[in-house]
């Protein structure tokens, strides 16, 4: 029979840990992850505001709704600071911006 308590293994079990220690930085871990996760989503929803006025401003302006090498930058951007899966990224934040092209 093992040493460690019930809530000790729900925790190793939940966090796929073998140690009590390595649940704890897990469980740390994964808070900061989650702290992490709302701070993103809450820049991406802000970015979008900006989008919107970015649009708005263009098409009021007898503009385009979508400037296609100003995308082509960010791509770049993307791909240049988180290597291939960051062209993806770019092209998810883009759809969500802009919508569907």
């Amino acid at each position: 029979m093992s040493s460690t308590t019930p809530t000790a293994r729900t925790a190793a079990e939940a966090t796929g840990a073998r140690t009590d220690e390595a649940a704890s930085l897990i469980g740390d871990a994964r808070d900061r992850i989650d702290a992490l996760d709302d701070r993103i989503i809450g820049l991406v929803q802000e970015r979008m505001a900006v989008s919107a006025v970015i649009q708005e401003a263009r098409i009021s302006s007898g503009g385009r709704r979508v400037n296609l090498s100003r995308e082509m930058e960010i791509l770049a951007r993307y791909r240049e600071a988180l290597g291939k899966p960051g062209t993806p990224l770019a092209m998810t934040l883009l759809e969500l911006c802009r919508g569907r092209v």
